[in-house]
């Protein structure tokens, strides 16, 4: 290596995944200055004065002390470097070059952080995904503030040095007082209770066995009735009932949540998400983007529940925007110079009221709401996306003696083992598949096909129902999905013609 001149490693956050970076520090004779080439955007610009008061504040001789030319180059150059997490780096990089710190050998080292006028090291979003990378590209140790330590030691195999200052990260480079690595992050269970329980719930037993089987399945459901059924309160009972997360899962999770910065110390995400925006909430803040691309709404609800209340009032591009991500379970995001992919593997949770008023129906409160009225409100959720739901369930309003009526019950500990049961059905069933996937709901067509075993009474009923009813092609393979876990949570290994019944019950509902 040249007598001026160092590299070291970081990283560069595009989505959720992380991206190697090298960052090279030449020290060169001239008068003062100090270049951060390599398309750096404004926050990274700004690392120059961060990082001479940091090194002042922390006795060690600053760039502005040096009557020296410093260039910083991030390569690749032709990517677009955003955030603070340079600063270490570029730190380490520059010690290095004017031989402020003995060399050491930086292949195998990954440097993020960002510093703080006095020294200190800052926490960073994205510690985990860097983690990841580095675990990728076959980097042995990253080095990152003391704050993030806990989220990056998911990743094991990695070895994870937390940092709490410059003065730290010296002495630890040259072997005076070394830094003993963060110990592996293992998962927690948590034993705090959920908001709303589904033994808290009374009556709604058709609205329950609905959500048993979106739970066991993955599926999408849509729940319409009167204001004040209980629609919400059941949306959010569906988490107690969800299965607990599997590793990969908790992983990719907190992945999303640390490019989001969204991920704190002590607050890894340990149960699935549930996420729940408001009505106004614009296309980028649900499906992610912006300058410096952000995962959005859906982003932050994989692997968990997205549930939207009073869904003919979202925009109408947000709804359709649900349309691609509801079948593939990811987001592409396109622009003028950057492609995006973020996962998206939600289950689809909404809520609405059958007309303007919400009464269209009831038995106790007469609907106001004109013909014209009500078909116009059903339009606001297009065909195309009704398609996506694979269960469609009406709530009636509660009785005022079932509310008065016993409390609690256990049917909801009994629906969490069937539950349990049906996923870890479904866990052996695509144990051999190539791309891995969980639920019934991520099975493609093909995988239908070949996975989904009729019985011979079963394979005339779906005769009969394709040629009495209209069907279409992604309608068929999602009844057949929501059949097969409705087989599942019976425990049984083929598909009858009573899971085909009640699977085709809940596409039958057509608010359009």
């Amino acid at each position: 290596m040249a007598k001026n001149l160092s590299k070291v490693y970081s990283a560069e956050l595009d989505g959720i995944k992380a991206k190697l970076i090298e960052v090279e520090t030449d020290i060169n004779v001239g008068l003062h200055s100090f270049n951060i080439v390599g398309l750096a955007d404004k926050a990274l610009s700004e690392s120059r004065e961060r990082i001479s008061s940091a090194l002042k504040n922390s006795g060690i001789k600053p760039p502005t002390k040096e009557n020296r030319k410093i260039t910083v180059n991030l390569a690749p150059a032709d990517v677009k470097k955003t955030g603070s997490q340079y600063d270490l780096a570029i730190t380490v990089g520059y010690l290095l070059a004017t031989k402020q710190i003995e060399e050491f050998d930086t292949r195998g080292k990954i440097f993020a952080g960002e510093l703080s006028l006095d020294g200190e090291l800052r926490p960073i979003s994205g510690a985990l995904n860097i983690a990841s990378l580095a675990k990728n590209k076959n980097f042995s140790e990253i080095f990152i503030p003391h704050a993030n330590a806990a989220e990056a030691a998911l990743i094991n195999k990695v070895k994870v040095i937390p940092i709490k200052n410059i003065q730290e990260i010296i002495a630890h480079l040259e072997n005076k007082k070394v830094i003993e690595p963060q110990t592996h992050t293992r998962i927690m269970p948590k034993t705090e209770e959920v908001s709303y329980d589904i033994n808290h719930i009374k009556g709604q037993m058709n609205a329950k066995r609905a959500l048993a089987i979106a739970a066991a399945g993955g599926h999408n459901i849509l729940m319409s009735g009167p204001p004040g059924s209980g629609k919400t309160m059941l949306a959010q009972a569906l988490m107690s009932i969800l299965p607990p997360l599997e590793m990969d899962e908790l992983i990719e999770i907190n992945q999303i949540y640390s490019a989001a910065g969204m991920l704190k110390e002590d607050s890894l995400m340990f149960r699935r998400p549930f996420r729940s925006p408001h009505h106004s909430a614009s296309l980028a803040a649900m499906v992610g983007g912006g300058t410096n691309p952000r995962p959005g709404e859906i982003s932050l609800a994989h692997r968990g529940v997205l549930f939207l209340d009073e869904l003919p009032e979202f925009h109408r591009d947000v709804l359709e925007a649900l349309r691609q991500p509801l079948e593939s379970g990811a987001i592409h995001i396109s622009r003028a110079k950057h492609n995006l992919e973020l996962p998206a593997k939600f289950t689809l949770a909404a809520a609405m009221n059958p007309c303007p008023c919400g009464y269209l129906g009831d038995a106790e409160k007469e609907c106001r709401c004109t013909a014209n009225e009500t078909l116009r409100y059903g339009k606001k959720i297009s065909g195309p996306l009704l398609d996506r739901i694979d269960m469609q369930v009406e709530v009636p309003r509660i009785k005022i003696e079932t509310l008065r009526g016993a409390s609690e019950t256990k049917e909801g500990d009994t629906l969490r083992e069937k539950i349990k049961l049906a996923r870890q059905i479904q866990k052996e069933r695509f144990k051999k598949l190539k791309n891995k996937i969980y639920t019934n709901s991520d099975m493609t067509s093909k995988q239908c096909d070949e996975l989904i075993h009729l019985a011979p009474e079963a394979d005339s009923f779906m005769k009969m129902v394709l040629d009495k009813s209209f069907i279409s092609a992604r309608g068929y393979y999602r009844m057949l999905k929501t059949a097969r876990t409705i087989a599942d949570l019976e425990n049984s290994e083929s598909v009858t013609s009573e899971h085909l019944s009640e699977a085709f019950n809940y596409k039958l509902k057509d608010k359009n």
